[in-house]
């Protein structure tokens, strides 16, 4: 890993969303060297899901050596982000560097994406992003080596990237354009720039869109604090960059990724909006996980109805109070039809045709990926990202799916 050198000692980080993840990483990486930091999140109050709060998040950047200043922040709202503003420059006498990390997001397609959920995600990753670099700057020009650094990526327009989270990608683009302008309009006086994850990075956040399991296929958050540490320490001169983590950290001389790895060796799970094609990757993703395949002479006659018999035999009690929710799959292809899976109502139930409650996830995908899904050949996070696997309904409950895809493999399905 990228040692600290003290670089960053005295320097004010104005951090958004440092209360946990990738920004409270950043926050104790500078803390090392003595920095002070102004952790700029909501979470005031422990979340019943999502560890960290502003207030633990202090304790540990003060443990680590640094000066913190808790604030209370929705980016959002422009009198809480000034008033961070200058209660930051009030105790620590200025502000150096800006970390726009506080980010929504919700990979649903057009129809699916409510309108509440699209100002969400423009409000705190592009207007929040705006706002907070907006009131930093009359500071930052101040500063002897003043920083902007936006967490977002490459400005990749490849349509693959839109077609099924077009509100995510714009939102997202949103932080990036703020970096492709404010580079030109301050060069010479401020250095603006975007970094980016080359592969998914294990945060709550991912957690929460692919499951636990999807973390053996991540990197720590430590990459991107690294990677962050050594972008801050560099001049104003170095500008208007979108920069892979990976990229720089070689640059810095580390050869030693697997460091980084949740699960060294294992193969990683790469990030949205890079140059790969999301089909690729999820074939070279099932290659390495895939099962041995069934030969002709035990191949089920009816593949779909034997997952379900399988699918009756591993509903529990546990299971349905863990789930709480009732699923739909519109199969296309060789075995076309409709099937669900009730893990809400009495003892739950599983078999074709609709469900005899309303269904709160609907999915929507061919027999064949149904197959592998069920299976284990297929990551629902990569089905889902290729645009194999549509998803209408309960994104929270369409998550915990993956449990019972678990379960079923413990099955020897």
């Amino acid at each position: 890993m990228l040692q600290n050198t003290g670089k960053l000692s005295g320097s004010t980080l104005f951090i958004t969303g440092a209360s946990r993840g990738i920004g409270k990483a950043i926050a104790l990486k500078a803390a090392r060297d003595g920095a002070n930091v102004v952790i700029a999140a909501k979470t005031a109050e422990t979340h019943p899901k999502l560890p960290g709060t502003i207030y633990t998040a202090a304790e540990e950047i003060a443990a680590a050596g640094g000066k913190a200043l808790p604030c209370i922040v929705d980016v959002r709202d422009e009198k809480q982000v000034s008033e961070a503003v200058e209660n930051a420059v009030q105790k620590f006498g200025g502000i150096d560097i800006v970390v726009n990390n506080a980010s929504a997001i919700n990979l649903t397609g057009t129809l699916d994406t409510p309108m509440k959920k699209v100002d969400l995600m423009l409000g705190i990753n592009l207007r929040g992003t705006y706002l907070t670099s907006k009131l930093c700057i009359p500071h930052l020009l101040k500063s002897k080596n003043p920083h902007i650094l936006n967490l977002s990526p490459p400005l990749n327009l490849n349509p693959i990237w839109f077609k099924n989270h077009t509100a995510y990608t714009m939102a997202k683009y949103g932080m990036s354009m703020c970096v492709l302008g404010m580079a030109e309009e301050f060069r010479g006086s401020i250095a603006v720039n975007a970094l980016w994850p080359r592969t998914a990075i294990q945060t709550a956040a991912m957690e929460m869109l692919g499951g636990s399991g999807v973390a053996k296929r991540c990197r720590k958050v430590d990459i991107m604090a690294d990677a962050a540490y050594a972008i801050l320490g560099k001049p104003v001169s170095y500008t208007g960059h979108f920069i892979i983590d990976e990229d720089v950290l070689m640059k810095e001389g580390i050869k030693d990724f697997d460091v980084y790895a949740v699960q060294p060796g294992h193969p990683l799970l790469p990030d949205f909006f890079l140059d790969e094609d999301p089909e690729t990757l999820k074939e070279q993703l099932q290659d390495h996980d895939a099962t041995p395949e069934k030969t002709s002479a035990d191949a089920p006659s009816s593949p779909i109805a034997d997952i379900f018999t399988v699918i009756k035999g591993v509903i529990s009690p546990e299971v349905i109070k863990s789930t709480q929710g009732v699923y739909t799959f519109q199969l296309s292809g060789e075995h076309a039809g409709v099937w669900y899976i009730d893990l809400k109502n009495g003892a739950g139930a599983a078999g074709s045709g609709e469900p005899p409650a309303k269904a709160d996830v609907e999915m929507s995908l061919n027999s064949e990926d149904f197959i592998k899904m069920f299976t284990g050949k297929l990551k629902p996070t990569m089905a889902f990202m290729s645009g194999k696997l549509k998803i209408k309904g309960d994104m929270s409950l369409a998550i915990k799916m993956e449990k019972m895809m678990a379960l079923m493999n413990k099955s020897k399905l």
